[in-house]
């Protein structure tokens, strides 16, 4: 499974279910993660993966296991995304924080 790390104002949205995409930059870091977790096609977006998303770097960091689709595109600014730039969106279906 996925883990990625969160800010602590996008962790505290999501948790609440106020925020419902999370964006990562389309670059090959990225390319390459999500294509192993989507097994190799990153067309269609249509699957549904679940990644964990962490407040922090440490293994005691609070988090939330997100059932998730995968988008490209253009964010939303009030969910931290830059205006006119693209982006792999994270289509947030589902949360459960994990204690």
């Amino acid at each position: 499974m996925l883990t990625l790390p969160i800010k602590k104002k996008w962790f505290d949205m999501i948790l609440s279910g106020e925020k419902k995409e999370e964006y990562r930059d389309y670059k090959p870091y990225y390319t390459s993660r999500f294509r192993k977790l989507w097994q190799g096609s990153l067309i269609g977006y249509a699957a549904k993966r679940k990644v964990i998303f962490r407040n922090g770097y440490g293994r005691n960091s609070p988090q939330i296991e997100a059932t998730v689709a995968l988008d490209y595109g253009e964010g939303r600014p009030e969910w931290g995304a830059v205006p006119g730039r693209n982006y792999y969106i994270l289509k947030i279906q589902s949360i459960r924080k994990i204690d």
